[in-house]
């Protein structure tokens, strides 16, 4: 262990760890500032590591915004999976709950990712976008195997594009919540749930 100023050891972080904390770092620079304007010294400054450090885990910034994008999309995939044998109506209420939990603890890192869209770099909007159509897929398949909204999807082809337009909704609600609304959690997650619901019953 090494030793700070004060004489008490610090910790070595472990690879996984180091990697944890550059991304937290780099979510925030990049919730605050548009792609082109965050520079890679400025997350290496921040968590107190050398430049060259840094690259040796991302060897290019597109890279290193590529796996915060990534890290919080992968967070909102494990915290909203489907809960096979549960209504839809159910699991929409609970998972709304937890995703808007996250958003709260992890504003940062959402905003992160929803900045990737007005990203320059081609690359980068693509993960975006493959993130985007992971969520699409998932409330799918959970429409898909539930009696009550199964059948819409032969009835009504619609279906699809309306998924598609309430990920997009739900997006800018909650980026306006952050931004500070009069709601509370509660109405921001009846507000969501009825929009979903209201394009899915006939």
């Amino acid at each position: 262990m090494a030793a700070n100023q004060g004489g008490r050891p610090r910790r070595r972080l472990s690879t996984e760890e180091r990697r944890e904390q550059l991304l937290s770092v780099g979510a925030r620079l990049f919730s605050e500032s548009p792609y082109d304007d965050v520079w890679i010294e400025q997350v290496a400054e921040i968590a107190g590591v050398s430049r060259g450090l840094l690259y040796h885990y991302f060897p290019t910034k597109r890279d290193f915004f590529a796996a915060v994008v990534e890290r919080e999309s992968e967070r909102m995939l494990r915290m909203t999976a489907a809960v096979p044998g549960l209504p839809v109506r159910e699991q929409l209420a609970a998972g709304l709950e937890t995703f808007l939990e996250y958003v709260q603890a992890h504003a940062h890192g959402y905003r992160a990712f929803h900045r990737a869209d007005a990203a320059g770099d081609q690359a980068v909007r693509r993960v975006y976008q493959r993130a985007l159509a992971a969520q699409e897929r998932q409330i799918l398949a959970a429409l898909a195997a539930d009696p009550e909204f199964g059948p819409a999807f032969e009835e009504r082809p619609e279906v699809r594009l309306a998924v598609r337009g309430w990920l997009a909704f739900t997006t800018a609600v909650c980026l306006e919540w952050l931004r500070g609304t009069e709601l509370g959690r509660e109405q921001v997650r009846e507000l969501c749930a009825r929009a979903l619901l209201g394009v899915l019953t006939p």
